[in-house]
């Protein structure tokens, strides 16, 4: 299958560090179709020799494992080309199409790695010089966004140039091997299902947890705010396929569908609720890794006195038959004691403890950074003979280790799927305004507060967990945090 595939931005950090590298990858490992193109725009002028040299240079900070050979990277060079483009010039996009139309591939994809407030323009453009004929699909990274309207009118302009079938909005966090892994736990086995449901579990929580802080991206950071960056998308993303119902095939939208119901269903959030039930916080100077590191009012590129929350934690409900009741706590931030992303599915404790000593209840650890696996924690007796006290065990299974030869990144995953036109990985536009319409009261509620002379985001020690409220948070039902345990 001969394919496009444009990178608009391509001379962007986005493009560079992570595009370029996975589809690499994808060439080394021979999963990049054949006849393929890969055209970079951007403003400055190059030839596409000097943009070779340009993507050459920038690999020798890819981790080295993942860098091309000198060989490698010739072969792989010949795929590349570049095209001089000014995004606000209709005729730069007729130059485009020229230049597509002239070999007539089978597929062309236009990848959208450029700042959000540039979508809108760059699909107009695109579909007034008619580039988005049924064999062109447009990929929209994220954040597409910073609230519900300006979502809302992203995606009106993308459907006014695009059907949704040609709309792939990336979220990379579905890319990820591990996160797969959700749907094939849930429904390509029957251990768990039966007991996935309120009657057999007590709570879920979902942690992504970054040890590093905001680094240069201080003036980008302190605009968006972990609720933006991470909660809206990724957070909820992960607790959408872990509450959704068995969809009916592995179709996109009837994945898509069931996402969106437990969407509908999350417990909508009043100033009462915010106030109660979700906490913000900032990091202050403090130690990780055994480093002094400065808080985030010391970053570079960050206003003084800024009140961006650099950590949330929240508490929250499906509201159905399968989960009434049951808390999902959701807790990101920077500068934390680790980077650690995970889903740990507590299960309720036996109805009559027959075993003397203190006996923790089952629990189920989906690890998804930086280890990939599935952890089952259970109880076993120690066979010694001096006692019927039970001790905890673990079931610990490594993915990388399991199916070391055929792990994919998620960049090259997603890129692959949108190439072959696969939707199952990539967010559909009621999805992803719902998720806008959910959190937007939280936004409302710090804004007001903020306007207000409130104090703003609790403070934390970089390298802690976060403030001690988020603590707190989950102590009223009488839970811990997995750490904690």
């Amino acid at each position: 299958m001969s394919f496009d595939l444009v990178f608009f931005g391509g001379t962007g950090d986005l493009t560079w560090r992570k595009l370029m590298p996975a589809l690499f990858q994808a060439f080394r490992h021979g999963k990049l179709p054949a006849g393929g193109r890969i055209l970079a725009v951007a403003r400055d002028e190059r030839s596409d020799d000097d943009y070779r040299a340009f993507i050459k240079e920038r690999f020798s900070e890819v981790e080295s494992s993942k860098r091309p050979t000198d060989d490698e990277f010739a072969r792989f060079a010949e795929l590349l080309h570049y095209r001089r483009m000014d995004l606000s010039h209709p005729e730069d996009y007729n130059g485009l199409k020229q230049w597509i139309d002239a070999r007539g591939a089978d597929t062309a994809v236009l990848y959208l790695a450029t700042s959000p407030h540039l979508f809108p323009v760059i699909c107009e453009q695109l579909g007034a010089a008619g580039l988005n004929a049924p064999h062109i699909r447009v990929v929209l990274e994220k954040p597409l966004g910073h609230d519900l309207k300006s979502a809302q009118e992203i995606n009106r302009v993308v459907r006014s140039v695009f059907a949704e079938q040609q709309a792939f909005r990336i979220d990379h966090y579905l890319g990820k091997p591990s996160v797969q892994n959700l749907m094939a736990l849930r429904f390509g086995n029957a251990l768990f299902e039966p007991l996935w449901r309120r009657e057999s579990i007590a709570n879920i929580q979902i942690t992504l947890a970054e040890s590093l802080g905001v680094g240069t991206r201080g003036d980008f950071y302190d605009r968006t705010g972990a609720l933006r960056d991470m909660v809206q998308n990724h957070a909820l993303q992960l607790l959408t396929m872990i509450a959704m119902e068995p969809p009916s095939t592995s179709d996109a939208d009837a994945i898509r569908d069931e996402k969106l119901k437990v969407l509908k269903s999350l417990k909508p959030f009043t100033p009462e609720s915010v106030a109660r039930d979700v906490i913000r916080g900032q990091y202050r100077a403090g130690n990780v890794g055994g480093q002094a590191v400065p808080g985030y009012q010391q970053e570079v590129k960050v206003p003084e006195g800024s009140h961006c929350e650099t950590f949330v934690a929240l508490r929250t409900e499906v509201q159905n038959w399968r989960w009434a009741g049951v808390p999902f706590y959701l807790r990101t931030g920077k500068r934390l004691a680790a980077r650690d992303a995970q889903i740990v599915v507590n299960f309720r404790p036996v109805p009559h403890p027959i075993f003397p000593g203190s006996q923790r209840a089952n629990k189920l650890v989906i690890k998804l950074q930086p280890e990939d696996g599935l952890e089952l924690h259970l109880l076993a007796a120690k066979g010694s003979g001096t006692s019927d006290s039970l001790a905890p065990v673990s079931l610990d299974l490594d993915f990388d280790k399991a199916f070391a030869a055929e792990r994919v990144g998620a960049y090259e995953r997603l890129l692959l799927d949108a190439i072959a036109g696969r939707l199952n990985l990539f967010v559909r536009s009621d999805e992803q305004e719902q998720a806008w319409r959910w959190v937007e009261p939280v936004l409302d509620a710090w804004s007001r507060e903020s306007s207000g002379g409130g104090e703003g985001p609790r403070g934390y020690a970089a390298g802690s967990w976060g403030p001690a409220a988020a603590s707190a948070l989950v102590a009223r039902d009488g839970n811990t945090w997995s750490e904690e345990q």
